[in-house]
């Protein structure tokens, strides 16, 4: 009996030892489950790359190809929590641009990333939709409220102070990053 129990312990050592050691073996995580998954049903269009950090960050690239960004390379972080997809992702804009919807600190207004958030949307959805910003801004739901007003009030104007700060300008006293893709 006592050697029967000696060998169960060595089994139980061995399989525990071999467990750890191996990263094929280890658990998944609900939330690494769902980022995989993700990851496998992107449909991104040739504006929108997307580079994995580590495990939960990935860098997205977006370069719209048409509208008042046209020209710009935007890049964006994406932070994903244990809890996703119960909590949304965390996005930040890595470069100061001027846009109504993002402010100079690289916070993002955007519908799906705050009170719009359901577990059925996905990483596509977010990448997608962070396009569309660029592709048509959201004066009438800015961060940036300046930038909305005058995308409200002279379209021309608006255009002129994007292109500006696009290319390193300065407008009301912020130098803005230069982005443009050329």
């Amino acid at each position: 009996m006592l050697k029967l129990r000696s060998l169960q312990k060595k089994k139980q050592e061995e399989l525990q030892n071999n467990g750890s050691s191996s990263t094929k073996d280890r658990k998944l995580t609900p939330a690494q489950i769902r980022i995989e998954k993700d990851l496998k049903e992107l449909d991104l269009p040739p504006t929108i790359k997307l580079q994995k950090v580590n495990d939960k960050e990935f860098l997205i690239i977006i370069t719209p190809d048409e509208g008042f960004y046209q020209y710009g390379i935007f890049k964006f972080q994406i932070l994903i929590n244990n809890n996703f997809p119960i909590d949304c992702p965390k996005v930040k804009c890595l470069n100061k641009i001027y846009h109504p919807n993002i402010d100079l600190d690289g916070n993002i207004c955007l519908n799906i990333l705050r009170e719009d958030w359901s577990p059925v949307l996905n990483l596509n959805t977010i990448l997608v939709g962070l396009l569309f910003l660029f592709l048509e801004p959201n004066a009438t739901d800015p961060l940036n409220k300046e930038s909305a007003n005058v995308l409200i009030r002279d379209k021309n104007l608006f255009k002129r102070y994007v292109l500006s700060s696009i290319n390193g300008g300065s407008i009301d006293g912020v130098r803005y990053d230069y982005v443009l893709n050329r």
